[in-house]
């Protein structure tokens, strides 16, 4: 990966791409790649959707190889969303591929001038980019149909549905899986809308006549990884529970442990969490003929994901993940397996955020323009989005702007992006996260409830103030240098745990680079990172008073435990104190 892609859609007579060396940018990939190339290049008080934006692509510095569950890609741009910067994560095969195609990022720059759209190939030989009209208001599953003869199975295909084009602030990045299908998304702070605000509707890879990249040190790469996949597979959450029932494996531990968001954040318990658990939900997959253990991309170890199929045996959708049945399951009260497979199916074709969009029907539910448990009218409004209708448009801008709109206080939100499936009040560790993340409201970030509640890496009380900012401090760091790498973040697990499983990730890294890294190194890159990201939003107006969860988080009480978020301000802004 010793070369960036740049299309400048604004260039005289029109796009141009310009591949150049890496440069000042060696040594770094995804999330680091990203979010350095954003903090240098774009500036903070820009419009988002503006010609000084730039949208970065970026594959992890592992990506492409041998190493197992390396296939993470990272999105980074000024979030239309958030106002702040952003990386949004995905699986699928893209970072894959563009990695062995040899770049480590593709930057979107320029300014969009018309109205043609583009489609970009990308292929061993180089990059092509050309006027698509056709595809105007196509969804993800339409392009999938028009090209995925195109990418096969040696490529992957990187897409905006209807929401990206048409620019709204809960929109994604669609990145296609090892089948094919656009089912792994990018998913987050709306950077969907800033590809659709580039013109971009489709960037293809074709990875035939590529190879695997290879590591400087073989011998010592092989081993580490060989040590690092032992330590996935005996790992109780990662070697068992992952993948035997998926993600949504969380759906009852987190309704157990009250820190279950129900009914728009009213109550940490659902009545009806065993009707959407993932034990329910894997029994029903294999009873119709779909699977319960699947990886979104080839080389994951994990295999966290599944296929759902309807009750004829048809496919619907890759696995409702965890924080998709939530969102449109638990939260908006819907306990109908099908109903939320349809809407995860809708939202990965027209290109919307699962968790955005859920707690978006659920502040309409707070507002009164449906009742809390109308599958069917959750389904309307989702397809209204995917239509741009006037209340499309706002639904598909956000929970934040939904309830502007609605005039209503409670949008479970920090920095305009939506709460995650744990209700911070009971998982106090993910309450710190979502407050002072750079990304908003983000429980990848800084994920506590590995230690909160599933004692993992250790054991803080989730219901205690106690402990929770150095939890969310340290997690935020490891989490940034885990996203650089192009790992997923569920390695995680194994990680915190086992001392040697971490040695052996460092090893894989030092293996491929030829390199000596230390833990110490490697923290030192995580708080790069983020003292990028923060420095970003800092220029961008950002202030501690952004670094909050909304009031009444603090002053309304969460049954069952009947707690609320009550972690000093000076503890949160102590977390990047180091």
């Amino acid at each position: 990966m010793d070369k960036i892609l740049r299309i400048d859609v604004g260039a005289d007579g029109g796009p141009a791409l310009r591949e150049e060396p890496v440069g000042d940018y060696a040594g770094i990939g995804g999330r680091a790649l990203t979010s350095t190339i954003v903090c240098k290049e774009v500036p903070a008080d820009c419009h988002p959707l503006g010609p000084e934006n730039k949208l970065v692509i970026a594959p992890g510095l592992l990506s492409g190889t041998a190493a197992v569950t390396s296939g993470r890609l990272s999105v980074g741009c000024k979030s239309p969303l958030t106002g702040g910067i952003k990386e949004a994560n995905s699986g699928g095969q893209g970072a894959q591929v563009l990695a062995r195609l040899g770049y480590a990022a593709i930057v979107l720059e320029g300014e969009w001038n018309g109205e043609d759209l583009y489609k970009v190939t990308i292929t061993k030989d180089g990059a092509t980019i050309e006027t698509a009209n056709e595809l105007k208001m196509k969804t993800n599953y339409q392009l999938m149909e028009k090209f995925q003869e195109t990418y096969g199975s040696s490529g992957a295909m990187l897409s905006i549905g209807t929401a990206g084009e048409m620019r709204l602030s809960n929109s994604t990045v669609a990145v296609t899986d090892k089948e094919g299908r656009p089912t792994r998304h990018a998913g987050r702070g709306g950077v969907g809308a800033v590809m659709g605000s580039k013109g971009v509707k489709v960037i293809l890879l074709d990875g035939a006549g590529t190879s695997m990249r290879q590591p400087v040190d073989k011998e010592a790469f092989s081993d580490a990884n060989k040590r690092f996949n032992e330590g996935l597979k005996k790992h109780a959450v990662t070697g068992q529970g992952l993948p035997t029932y998926g993600t949504n494996v969380l759906t009852n531990v987190l309704n157990e442990a009250g820190g279950y968001p129900t009914y728009n954040f009213k109550q940490g318990n659902f009545p009806d969490a065993d009707k959407i658990s993932g034990e329910t939900q894997a029994e029903l997959e294999i009873s119709r003929g779909g699977v319960s253990t699947h990886g979104c991309h080839r080389g994951c170890s994990i295999q966290c994901s599944g296929t759902f199929l309807d009750k004829d045996g048809n496919y619907v959708t890759k696995q409702p993940e965890y924080e998709t049945v939530w969102a449109h399951g638990g939260n908006c009260g819907i306990c109908d397996l099908d109903a939320i497979a349809t809407l995860d199916y809708l939202d990965d074709d027209f290109g919307l955020d699962t968790i955005e969009m859920g707690v978006t029907i659920g502040v309409a539910m707070e507002a009164g323009l449906l009742k809390f448990g109308d599958a069917d009218g959750a389904i309307k409004l989702v397809k209204e989005v995917g239509a741009g209708t006037p209340l499309g448009r706002i639904l598909g801008s956000g929970a934040a702007t939904a309830a502007r709109a609605y005039g209503i206080e409670k949008a479970p939100v920090v920095k305009g992006q939506g709460m995650p499936a744990y209700d911070p009040r009971a998982v106090k560790g993910i309450g710190v996260t979502y407050a002072t993340s750079p990304m908003g409201a983000d429980h990848t970030a800084g994920y506590a409830v590995a230690t909160n509640i599933l004692k993992v890496g250790g054991d803080v009380d989730p219901l205690s103030s106690e402990g929770q900012a150095a939890l969310s401090q340290n997690l935020q760091i490891a989490t940034a240098a885990v996203d650089s790498t192009g790992m997923c973040l569920f390695i995680a697990f194994a990680v915190l745990d086992q001392p040697e499983t971490f040695q052996a990730l460092i090893d894989i890294i030092n293996g491929c680079y030829g390199l000596s890294l230390t833990a110490d190194d490697v923290v030192a890159l995580g708080k790069s990172v983020l003292e990028k990201e923060r420095d970003f939003n800092a220029r961008a107006g950002f202030t501690a008073a952004d670094d909050r969860l909304p009031r009444y988080f603090r002053r309304e009480q969460l049954p069952p435990h009947n707690v609320v978020f009550d972690v000093p301000d000076q503890e949160l802004d102590q977390v990047f104190q180091w």
